[in-house]
């Protein structure tokens, strides 16, 4: 039980340290020395953001789901199309802002295509992905990111690239990444996932 508390600590304070105030290319540095521990970091904490992104998406998209080409946003490891797979869905793009997230990723050999892109900083590649799924977390250090992450989508869709499928806030996201968001009443945070759709217009954006 100590060694689980003292692991749980380790991981929160390397969660700290990617929330820490630093520029966006030293976050981007940071995320890409820590893609070959993520995994086992992110299940340290329960990370529960995968199963439940994908079976949000399947439990929209119930026909031809073999077909049917994911764009997934912020892929990281690539943790939601390994979901996505089990529940039937065979093709993915991916974007995501880190090359050291994306090498893992692409050794799984599950995308068709990755792109290094950040939503919101980087011009979109175009015509990629049919139905967009994104994951973050709720907690009190990500209202930042959230909020720039919300923006951009909803910039996204005011220009009628994208248009929303639905919003889903999920309580239990994974245990809190640090103390102090550690309630008498759970030791969750709580985390969003995002389903959008490409409209035809989609194709236009450089």
């Amino acid at each position: 039980m100590a060694a689980c508390s003292k692991r749980l600590q380790e991981v929160r304070d390397i969660i700290a340290s990617a929330h820490k105030d630093c520029s966006p290319s030293e976050k981007l540095q940071f995320y890409d020395e820590w893609a070959n521990q993520y995994e086992e970091d992110v299940s340290t904490l329960e990370y529960k953001a995968p199963r439940l992104a994908a079976a949000s998406l399947a439990s929209v998209c119930t026909l031809n789901r073999e077909s049917k080409l994911v764009l997934d946003v912020a892929c990281g490891t690539g943790l939601v199309a390994e979901e996505l797979q089990r529940c039937g869905f065979n093709l993915f793009h991916g974007w995501d802002g880190s090359a050291g997230m994306l090498e893992v990723a692409k050794n799984k050999q599950l995308y068709q295509e990755l792109k290094e892109c950040m939503l919101g900083q980087d011009p979109l590649p175009s015509g990629s992905g049919g139905l967009i799924c994104l994951t973050t977390r709720g907690n009190i250090s990500n209202l930042q990111y959230k909020a720039e992450l919300e923006k951009a989508m909803s910039d996204l869709q005011n220009k009628g690239f994208w248009e929303q499928i639905s919003v889903q806030e999920v309580e239990q996201w994974e245990k809190a990444t640090s103390e102090d968001e550690v309630t008498q009443e759970s030791d969750y945070i709580p985390g969003i996932i995002y389903l959008y759709r490409k409209t035809a217009s989609s194709s236009t954006v450089h």
